[in-house]
């Protein structure tokens, strides 16, 4: 079984098949994790699947983006970033022991594969730390201080669970809002906790900010176009058995 974390229930219902379960966090990460836990006994691997907000400024809406979680501090080290597995450089993978290095390097073989199969992919850094980056000049700021190439708020909850089992792990994310764009109030209020839209708290910000609407509609109609290339892609993945 594979084991996927996502953010929004609207992506976990594009991840149907034999052989999958799915987890949407939601914002809530007690939840996440634990949930992922109750799972990750009969698990294979664990992905991290969804959308992703861009980092990397080249990154548009609808671009796949591969890698695992950035490391921090002494564990940090540049990763080479390109278009598909064709210019990759060596990966260390964020809090590898030397005593789990069998497993890193599965890791590392097992995002080239990815890469590989997804279209156009990006392989690099993913920054996650449960916080949401909703304005542009963040998003130019973590890039610059993380080299990362994109964000989300369930990858490192994920890959801390893998490392608890000794799983696989990597991510694979779908950019839907770029480097250049920041959230508007209703994008940033939208999430529930349980992962589904939080319908109230989007209708008092549109009423309340109505200015917002266009940048609203122009987010929506890059969300479709991520979530086309997620449920393409997912199906990929699931044809090659998540290049396992």
């Amino acid at each position: 079984m594979i084991l996927i974390a996502c953010g929004l229930k609207r992506e976990a219902g594009l991840f149907r098949g034999e052989g999958v379960v799915t987890v949407a966090g939601g914002g809530d990460p007690a939840r996440l994790e634990a949930e992922l836990e109750a799972h990750a006994g009969s698990a294979r691997a664990i992905v991290s699947l969804g959308l992703a907000g861009g980092l990397a400024p080249l990154l548009a809406a609808g671009d796949w983006v591969v890698g695992t979680v950035a490391p921090s501090g002494a564990e940090r080290r540049e990763w080479s970033v390109g278009a598909g597995a064709g210019r990759q450089g060596p990966v260390r993978i964020a809090g590898e022991a030397s005593s789990n290095a069998q497993q890193s390097e599965f890791n590392r073989a097992w995002i080239n594969r990815l890469a590989r199969t997804l279209p156009g992919a990006m392989v690099g850094r993913i920054h996650a730390d449960g916080a949401m980056i909703a304005y542009a000049a963040e998003k130019r700021e973590r890039h610059a201080a993380t080299r990362a190439i994109a964000c989300d708020m369930e990858s490192h909850i994920a890959a801390r669970v893998a490392a608890r089992h000794d799983l696989p792990f990597a991510v694979a994310r779908v950019v839907c809002d770029p480097a250049h764009r920041s959230l508007p109030h209703a994008a940033r209020v939208g999430m529930g906790r349980d992962g589904g839209l939080a319908a109230a708290a989007i209708a008092l910000s549109v009423l309340t900010r109505p200015w917002q609407i266009p940048k609203l509609i122009a987010l929506a109609r890059d969300a479709a176009k991520a979530r086309r290339a997620l449920k393409a892609g997912f199906r990929l993945l699931a044809q090659q058995n998540f290049c396992l």
